[in-house]
């Protein structure tokens, strides 16, 4: 009569690989692969034998040792830097990295462990009138026959009348703002100034305007006047200032200043009108 032995139970294949290599006192950067191998294919067998369902990982371990002894047999590669490979490097890496997961893994529960005891010790020295506590409120009564989709039905009737509460048409408008710069005033005055300057510093002219809608403005007229030829731009390096030239033929700055300043009044009388 066969006597029944019972299996040891591993958590994987990597588990049952480090056991064995612990149990055979081997060091783990040099593993002799044939007797590992052998060992390892025997543990499969028993557990064969005892009808055990056999994870596809331990298969997967078992085909890779396999491959291993296959390569440990051939002539030895030789990597790009010109040192040997050892086909063993790999799995090595892996038990490494699971030894030391383990390692945690029995730090972590015996502190869990520790840290149980010391609860229940302190639990076992508390003082009548901490045990005795009670919690003001009482939550059962205070929730009664809540539930999860009542709240949730609440919330939504919440939702819903304040949406109604807004207004689906006046909610779309904004706010409508006065344009506080006349384009062609700002024309004017700058076809006006290039004709008394004849030739000046874009940076000057910028430095003059007061808010960053009369610098956009003042780009766009500046960008219209080169376009119309009225103006040229010029500047000799990166770092220097844009220099701007006139190129309407005008007098001296009183006669340039009066037509600008009758045109100017023009546009005034006719916005009034």
């Amino acid at each position: 009569m066969a006597i029944p032995v019972k299996l040891q139970v591993f958590e994987g294949p990597l588990d049952l690989l480090l056991h064995l290599i612990e149990k055979n006192k081997i060091d783990i950067y040099d593993i002799p692969i044939v007797e590992i191998t052998a060992q390892y294919l025997e543990y499969i067998k028993q557990m064969k034998e005892e009808n055990m369902e056999i994870c596809s990982e331990f298969l997967v371990m078992a085909a890779t040792l396999l491959d291993i002894k296959c390569k440990m047999l051939l002539p030895v590669e030789e990597n790009e830097e010109g040192e040997p490979e050892d086909p063993r490097a790999e799995l090595v890496q892996q038990l490494l990295e699971y030894k030391m997961a383990r390692q945690l893994s029995l730090e972590l529960r015996d502190r869990q462990m520790t840290a149980a005891q010391v609860i229940y010790r302190t639990r076992s020295v508390l003082p009548d009138e901490v045990k005795s506590y009670e919690t003001p409120v009482d939550y059962d009564e205070l929730i009664g026959d809540m539930t999860l989709p009542k709240l949730h039905e609440i919330f939504k009737a919440m939702l819903m009348r304040q949406e109604d509460r807004i207004d689906p048409i006046r909610s779309r408008y904004g706010n409508i703002e006065k344009d506080e710069i006349d384009m062609d005033e700002k024309t004017l005055f700058i076809q006006a100034y290039a004709r008394e300057h004849k030739t000046f510093s874009f940076r000057k002219l910028l430095e003059k305007q007061t808010s960053k809608a009369e610098l956009v403005v003042a780009f766009l007229i500046i960008l219209e006047l080169m376009k119309s030829g009225e103006i040229s731009v010029s500047q000799e390096t990166i770092d220097d200032d844009i220099m701007i030239t006139s190129n309407v033929a005008g007098g001296n700055a009183d006669e340039a200043r009066e037509p600008a300043a009758e045109e100017a009044a023009t546009v005034s009388e006719a916005a009034e009108n």
